[in-house]
């Protein structure tokens, strides 16, 4: 039993973890340091497969498990709810112009889908794999009721680390933050239902390549701004 509380524990202070490093992050190097949006989002992604990685290492999770999990569905609903935030870009902001040639393509590739799944391994994957891992022996986990509170509890602190990432960017400590929040709800749905971390990042670099491609000059997305 005192085994299992550590095991919990453990990823209860990982979680801690994450909710830290997701503010400190942008505010520190986004709105403190201005570093360079481009460069910024490279340093972010070593932060957020770092804090991945050492949550997966010191816990004992296996990452070909976890990819390997209900994959297939995982890929399918990632496509699908890539799409639905394909369509909450196109309806909600106003088309603007981008660069063309290399410039275009590379911020595609670099702005809209590796930030993009970055930001899907922090926000939805990250908190949802440890919080259902927390309970993995917990008699919750054996009842479909107990399941579904799990995994409510998993979507609430993904909207905490989604909450106190955008806070740490200026633009964002306003009623501004509810757009994201209610967008987590969405993106979030591919990895809550598989327990696989690729289907939110596959989700969420479906609204970053929109963003790039539709809207570059956004003032919501593809922070900082």
């Amino acid at each position: 039993m005192s085994e299992e509380r550590g095991r919990s524990a453990g990823h209860w202070t990982w979680l801690a973890v994450g909710v830290g490093v997701s503010f400190l992050v942008p505010f520190v190097l986004a709105d403190q340091l201005e570093i360079q949006r481009d460069i910024y989002y490279g340093l972010y992604g070593l932060a957020v497969v770092g804090l991945f990685l050492g949550w997966a290492r010191s816990t004992g999770q296996s990452l070909g498990e976890l990819v390997a999990r209900r994959w297939r569905l995982a890929l399918i609903l990632g496509l699908v709810f890539a799409a639905i935030s394909v369509l909450i870009v196109v309806k909600s902001e106003d088309s603007t112009p981008h660069p063309g040639g290399a410039e275009f393509i590379g911020a595609i590739i670099w702005r809209g889908l590796v930030y993009g799944a970055i930001d899907g391994l922090l926000l939805s994957a990250f908190p949802i794999l440890v919080v259902f891992a927390a309970f993995a022996r917990s008699h919750l986990r054996q009842t479909r009721l107990g399941t579904v509170g799990v995994g409510a509890l998993a979507l609430a602190a993904s909207l905490l680390i989604t909450a106190t990432y955008h806070l740490g960017y200026s633009d964002f400590r306003s009623s501004k933050v509810r757009k994201p929040l209610i967008g987590d709800l969405v993106w979030s749905v591919p990895t809550l239902v598989t327990l696989n971390p690729v289907g939110a990042p596959i989700a969420h670099a479906g609204l970053h390549v929109a963003a790039v491609t539709h809207s570059y000059e956004t003032d919501t997305f593809l922070p900082p701004h």
